[in-house]
């Protein structure tokens, strides 16, 4: 198996995952399907396939121009949504692309109909010799995406009762080049970390980062820590779901801080936790730079 990241757009990412046994590929969120064709035919391999992690414009609309190209294409997805869908693939269902075992995992956070792919290769005593996720916008490098169709209980459930079960050894393939942005704000949530320090510092020195190690996220994404003591005490909660939320509303805050925007109208200091129950961070110790006691969300109940 081999998997060529692909620079698209402004930080996306697509990949083409190469069978050299079979000589096939499948080609993952081929955005700018023209890029995505250079690379395939470098490679001399024949594309049977499209997985498209979730119907989002940058990860999905070169679906149109590829089956014009290619036709035949099975194009796997989960949403409605997705341009030239021809084939829903189920949770837990498992399918090929030409020797690779792929399965596929509905994972509802980021938008209702996301899908993560989990690739193996292996060999004729059917070992596992290497192991990928695709994970889109789901679990990034050093962080997850947002909860546009779902919300903090929805992307626990996704990061630690499906992606979390997976071999720690498995690579990671998110959708973004982000890990400096994100390992940025979680070095403010966890100013200790030497794991974070260190990713930090190879995000820093190096312009494409993926793949991650599962193993690895463990140790440096606060998402992956909500247990931990420094998470909680950055969050100012313990309940995993509120840390889950209270994290991402931070983690937002710092993206609109390092964006230049000002008033920081999505706050956490008076926020109603998920039970109802006013669980607001009042000026996290560790927290970014300027959100201590900013303006909270005035009592709206936030998911």
């Amino acid at each position: 198996m081999r998997i060529i990241p692909i620079p698209i757009f402004e930080n996306n990412y697509s990949y083409l995952i190469v069978d050299d046994k079979a000589n096939e590929a499948a080609a993952v969120d081929p955005a700018e399907p023209q890029k995505v064709l250079a690379v395939l035919a470098q490679t001399g391999a024949k594309l049977t396939s499209i997985l498209t992690t979730h119907h989002h414009q940058k990860h999905s609309v070169g679906n149109i121009e590829l089956v014009l190209t290619k036709p035949n294409l099975a194009v796997y997805g989960a949403d409605a949504r997705i341009p030239e869908l021809n084939y829903v693939c189920k949770h837990n269902e498992e399918f090929t692309v030409g020797t690779l075992k792929v399965r596929s995992f509905h994972t509802p956070s980021h938008t209702k109909g996301s899908v993560c792919y989990y690739v193996r290769d292996g060999n004729e005593m059917n070992e596992e010799l290497e192991k990928a996720i695709f994970t889109g916008d789901t679990l990034l490098t050093g962080g997850c995406g947002k909860f546009i169709e779902g919300d903090a209980k929805d992307m626990y459930n996704v990061l630690y009762n499906i992606l979390g079960q997976l071999p720690r050894d498995t690579k990671v393939y998110c959708g973004h080049e982000c890990a400096l942005n994100n390992l940025q704000f979680a070095n403010t949530i966890d100013p200790n970390n030497q794991y974070i320090r260190k990713q930090l510092a190879y995000s820093q020195m190096n312009q494409v980062t993926v793949p991650s190690i599962l193993e690895d996220e463990f140790k440096y994404n606060p998402y992956l820590r909500l247990s931990e003591i420094s998470i909680q005490q950055a969050t100012n909660v313990t309940d995993p779901y509120e840390v889950m939320h209270v994290l991402r509303v931070l983690n937002d805050n710092f993206n609109n801080q390092s964006n230049g925007i000002n008033g920081l109208s999505n706050g956490v200091n008076g926020v109603n936790g998920i039970n109802g129950v006013s669980n607001g961070v009042n000026g996290v110790s560790n927290g970014v730079n300027g959100m201590n006691g900013m303006n909270g969300i005035n009592g709206i109940t936030v998911l």
